[in-house]
């Protein structure tokens, strides 16, 4: 499987000034193979054969384009296997709904990240420190948090400059090993786990686990403050500029909360349990909602969807989604639908007088729907009937941020299956 591994680069102001030509030259170099691209009919062939013919130009232009010579040759060819990436994205976007238009050139703020494909980087150790050394370019010093396992191989690396102006380093690499996933009639009933998502409560689970959204309250106002301070600024000016920057410092802040967030949350769904089931939410349609849009937004629900996937599939568990129409209102149970306005916190069916909180209803029926998905046994009985929890145990978001601390680790439910 496929996935990479993000660090900090610590470069020196020289290798800035390196980094930002060899990014413009790789900006440059896209937007002339585009015009190339679009002058070739689509009857000349496939849109990887039309984007090989601008790609097999390389050699004449380095004759007259002297700035093309300091880059590594893949370098140069993925910045032109560029335009066949962006096409297939924008194919995904119209196939789901979206309104696309067409490639444009880039300006300088637009094109961010160049990519060395195979070869020309590695890894050293100089003077104690870690440094990636990119072929045409610098030994640049890397801040690597983690280490990357023996057995997986580095395929590529794509160095990346924030609005705020840091360099990071992704390395998407190939792990050839992954574990097998256990046979779906072996797994016990407490090794699987229905996940609710929500506004207040980010999850609530079937193993009676609720956590608590995150709380950006304070960075958000952080950050609407200095927007109202750079609405004032002359734009372009040198004040205009240090306080984009600071805008810019706001939103990688409260990005990079929300990921460590879902990041630790997913990977404890995903080591916890052998069998994940979530609910498969239909983002771009509750977005386009005018009540409680921004909430949606920033709660990432699709995010944490695609996080757990991979870390499902990297540890071996099952996962899968199911639709979430009338999770809410099907009785956990006895399967009978009940209406209930959103300010009703609690489940009570009419039928068989089965009350509990209204989003563990919605976890057990998730299990249930993934379940009956797979085709597994277990799902001719509800989950209800299997002994889960019926108490919650509600962990702070804090928590989970908390730097250091192990997701979950401190909740009874949590602490009792670790045992």
């Amino acid at each position: 499987m496929h996935y990479a591994y993000r660090f900090r680069l610590d470069p020196t102001a020289q290798q800035r000034e390196l980094l930002d030509h060899h990014r413009d030259t790789c900006r440059q170099l896209y937007n002339h193979a585009l015009n190339e691209f679009e002058q070739i009919p689509k009857s000349a062939g496939t849109l990887n054969q039309r984007v090989r013919q601008v790609r097999d130009q390389l050699t004449d232009l380095k004759d007259w384009w002297d700035e093309l010579n300091n880059l590594y040759s893949t370098v140069a060819q993925a910045a032109v296997m560029r335009i066949e990436d962006s096409i297939k994205a924008l194919s995904e976007l119209k196939q789901r709904g979206y309104d696309v238009g067409s490639l444009n050139w880039k300006s300088p703020k637009d094109f961010r990240s160049f990519t060395y494909v195979q070869s020309g980087f590695k890894f050293d150790n100089k003077n104690g420190q870690t440094v990636l050394s990119l072929s045409k370019l610098a030994d640049i010093p890397i801040e690597c948090h983690r280490d990357i396992p023996d057995e997986e191989t580095v395929k590529e690396v794509t160095l990346k400059k924030e609005p705020t102006g840091e360099w990071y380093a992704s390395l998407a690499v190939d792990d050839k090993d992954e574990p097998p996933k256990p046979s779906l009639e072996d797994i016990d009933a407490d090794e699987m786990v229905g996940i609710d998502v929500g506004i207040l409560k980010y999850v609530h689970d079937t193993d009676g686990t609720a956590v608590e959204s995150l709380d950006l309250s304070e960075e958000r106002d952080r950050l609407e403050q200095e927007q109202r301070t750079l609405s004032r600024k002359e734009h372009g000016s040198n004040n205009w500029e240090k306080q984009r920057q600071r805008v810019a410092e706001c939103h990688q802040q409260i990005k990079r909360k929300r990921r460590d967030f879902l990041h630790k949350l997913s990977t404890y769904y995903a080591q916890e349990y052998e069998l994940v089931a979530v609910e498969d939410l239909d983002v771009k349609r509750m977005l386009e909602s005018p009540r409680n849009s921004r909430n949606t937004a920033s709660a990432a629900w699709g995010n944490f969807a695609e996080m757990l996937e991979y870390k499902c599939k990297r540890e071996g568990a099952h996962f899968v989604e199911v639709g979430p129409d009338g999770t809410t209102k099907e009785c956990a149970q006895c399967g009978v639908e009940t209406d209930k306005p959103l300010w009703v916190r609690e489940h009570s069916c009419p039928a068989c007088g089965f009350e509990v909180d209204r989003d563990a209803n919605a976890a057990w029926n998730v299990l249930s729907r993934g379940l009956a998905e797979l085709g597994v046994g277990h799902s001719e009985v509800t989950p209800v009937e299997t002994a889960f929890p019926m108490d919650t145990v509600v962990v702070s978001a804090k928590r989970v941020v908390e730097p250091g601390s192990p997701c979950l680790k401190e909740s009874p439910t949590a602490t009792s299956r670790q045992g």
